[in-house]
């Protein structure tokens, strides 16, 4: 994968530590970051069907020139799709809007526990991976009790629950229990949607190593053993963002950013009160 480092994922299978998200860059402009970051070394793409963008991620894999082999592309499920049938129709609907036979990560994109769907979405997954159309299956905003639900159902275990994830909301209090289960964790909106970049500390760290504050901050995410997936439309942020393995962050740098950690931190919705349907 480029010279990027994998993190072994439960189902026997591997994942890029590093991808490029394209949350929010639309459909006639994600093609054109796609190149950058692949050209910058990046094989892990993450879209969603709610991005309204897996078209021209399709397009911009074609035109790739790279083997599906070498890529890892990731997708997630709408919170309206969800239901046994319902994802199974769904599910197909990616495949044809990215062109792909398969995707190597398929997410429950959130729970929404009033609509009390995701378990029975969550067994579709396990069919969908047992028929070959997904490599690896997983969640995104999931809580523990959610976890242990679908693990309770269906008897097995997520790869990978996408969580946000960043230096001001660390959610260490969730971590043992993915630890236990071997659930890989993803970090979203790593920068903390850009508001850790201007955070003293950080700002010290990055400058100690002659880096940039978000390099500093991806570098804490690998070094976490987190998968980390930086979004950006700036070439030269993309590349930047990939430029993270020559420096290691040491002892005094890491205890520095976990005092950042804070119970208010989080940006995003909250997975046990969002029951948006989209």
């Amino acid at each position: 994968m480029a010279g990027i480092p994998t993190i072994a994922l439960n189902d026997g299978r591997t994942i890029p530590q590093l991808g490029f998200g394209v949350w929010q860059i639309p459909n006639n402009a994600v093609g054109a970051a796609i190149a950058v970051a692949l050209q910058a070394g990046y094989r892990s793409i993450d879209t969603a069907q709610g991005y309204s963008n897996e078209q021209g991620v399709g397009a911009a894999i074609r035109d790739s020139g790279l083997a599906r082999e070498e890529l890892f592309i990731t997708s997630k499920l709408r919170t309206r799709d969800q239901g046994y049938d319902a994802t199974l129709k769904s599910f197909m609907g990616s495949l044809d809007r990215l062109g792909l036979d398969y995707l190597d990560l398929f997410l429950i994109h959130w729970p929404v526990p009033a609509q009390d769907k995701y378990s029975d979405t969550w067994k579709a997954f396990v069919q969908l991976q047992r028929d070959g159309r997904i490599r690896s299956i997983g969640v995104s905003n999931f809580l523990p009790e959610h976890l242990e639900r679908i693990i309770g159902d269906s008897g097995v275990a997520p790869a990978v629950n996408q969580i946000e994830l960043h230096p001001e909301f660390q959610q260490r209090d969730v971590r043992e229990l993915h630890k236990r289960h071997n659930i890989a964790i993803e970090s979203y909106s790593p920068l903390g949607s850009g508001a850790a970049l201007d955070n003293a500390a950080i700002g010290e760290i990055a400058s100690k190593h002659g880096k940039s504050p978000a390099q500093a901050i991806i570098r804490w995410h690998i070094q976490e053993g987190l998968i980390v997936i930086p979004k950006s439309v700036h070439p030269d942020r993309i590349r930047a963002n990939a430029e993270v393995f020559d420096f290691e962050l040491d002892a005094d740098d890491m205890a520095k950013i976990a005092a950042l950690d804070r119970a208010n931190g989080k940006i995003g919705s909250d997975p046990a009160t969002n029951n948006a349907i989209w």
